[in-house]
């Protein structure tokens, strides 16, 4: 069962993307961007045709970490250990065969240009799917590094990822999936970072918005834990 009492939900909706806030997605919501099962698993899909955010040219159904009274959540990443950790499958791509399925965000403030400090993507190439992190080095860079972290993970099949973030700045992240197929990937984040308030987020975040309705991606997570210790 994924406890959802400290996220809200963002959703593709016809006209604009729709905010579902942590009251009521916890009421038992569901739509058809939104699914979850008797098994405690919730899925999310997005039709390339969706609406997206303001900032963004891509649509999503993505949870955004908040605080347990539903306030939206921020944290300098030197006060804690930081970790995200989630079990998911991915069962569709759009036809540009990416999708980001977690973030590690940064506040829209001076410095940052509301970037993310690292996207997960899954990249379905070739026909092997494979999961690459996308890391900006410094808040406002335009560049990001494409690091590859795993390879051979096939659409359906069941993987896990682990991001941590300690107080030092170092960043972890490590990937496994049920054939077997693993990787991971360390390093130290710039001292840059440590005056952005950060947050996580996970999902599904196409990237692509052109395709008929049917197009888009589908993912279905098993397990979704974010701690701060």
């Amino acid at each position: 069962m994924i406890d959802l009492s400290t996220w809200m939900l963002t959703i593709p909706s016809q006209t604009s993307a729709t905010e579902i806030n942590t009251a009521r997605l916890n009421n038992n919501y569901q739509s058809q961007y939104f699914r979850k099962h008797s098994d405690g698993s919730v899925t999310f899909w997005v039709p390339v045709t969706g609406s997206h955010t303001e900032n963004a040219s891509y649509p999503r159904s993505e949870l955004r970490e908040t605080q347990a009274d539903g306030s939206l959540s921020y944290w300098p990443y030197t006060q804690a250990d930081n970790y995200l950790s989630a079990v998911l499958t991915v069962n569709q791509v759009p036809s540009k065969n990416k999708i980001v399925i977690g973030q590690i965000h940064s506040k829209n403030q001076p410095g940052s240009q509301n970037d993310p400090l690292l996207k997960l993507q899954y990249h379905y190439r070739n026909g092997v799917g494979r999961i690459e992190a996308l890391l900006r080095k410094r808040p406002g860079d335009k560049e990001v590094q494409n690091i590859l972290i795993a390879e051979n993970i096939q659409l359906g099949e069941r993987f896990g990822y682990d991001l941590r973030l300690t107080p030092t700045g170092k960043l972890g992240i490590s990937v496994s999936s049920s054939s077997g197929d693993k990787g991971s990937h360390y390093q130290p984040i710039s001292a840059y970072w440590s005056k952005q308030l950060l947050y996580f987020k996970a999902g599904a975040y196409v990237q692509d918005n052109d395709g008929p309705d049917n197009e888009g991606g589908r993912v279905t997570f098993y397990w979704l834990n974010a701690v701060h210790k």
